[in-house]
């Protein structure tokens, strides 16, 4: 028998399943050859991308703002966030809408491949990098398997990573 449950109800699901090492799923996405995971409970909604209204003074990776419903939503590319070359924007171009720390975010990304369930035992714990990188944002690898091939899952902590003081977007947002 299979029971539906509101966003709010998984939520505080979620870190008991974790905990238990039950499953999680994931919004995989591409940003240039590499695929991403970041949690789906993060993910509001995915929309084609349009081109923002610029900010003044805003970081470079800040596209600028759009208007959702009524919602004013920073816009930041993953592709200049991560110093990436040749940021192009075409037909599978997207704006994945976030809630993150009771705020909407807007991330750009190459494209959005799949919602991925991993069970523990598929995700590796990230490697130490000896601040050469800063992987703080980084929760592990995931390894999915499609009949003989493997790939990795760079998954991430998407809530850390906009929170964070060089993002610029929780002080913007919350004054």
């Amino acid at each position: 028998m299979s029971t539906l449950m509101t966003s709010d109800q998984r939520s505080t699901l979620q870190p008991t399943l974790a905990a238990t090492g039950a499953p999680r799923e994931y919004l995989s996405f591409k940003l240039g050859h590499e695929e991403y995971g970041i949690d789906i409970l993060k993910v509001q909604e995915i929309r084609g991308y349009e081109q923002p209204t610029r900010i003044a003074n805003a970081p470079h990776f800040i596209k600028g703002v759009v208007n959702l419903r009524g919602v004013i939503v920073p816009i930041v590319d993953m592709r200049l966030r991560f110093d990436l070359p040749d940021v192009k924007y075409d037909a599978f171009t997207v704006v994945i809408i976030l809630n993150i720390a009771h705020r909407t975010v807007g991330m750009v990304v190459d494209s959005v491949s799949d919602v991925l369930e991993l069970p523990a035992g598929q995700i590796k714990p990230a490697p130490e990098f000896n601040g050469a990188i800063d992987a703080s944002y980084i929760t592990g690898l995931g390894t999915i398997k499609h009949g003989d091939d493997e790939r990795m899952l760079i998954l991430m902590d998407i809530e850390q990573m906009m929170t964070s003081a060089d993002m610029g977007l929780m002080d913007a947002v919350l004054h």
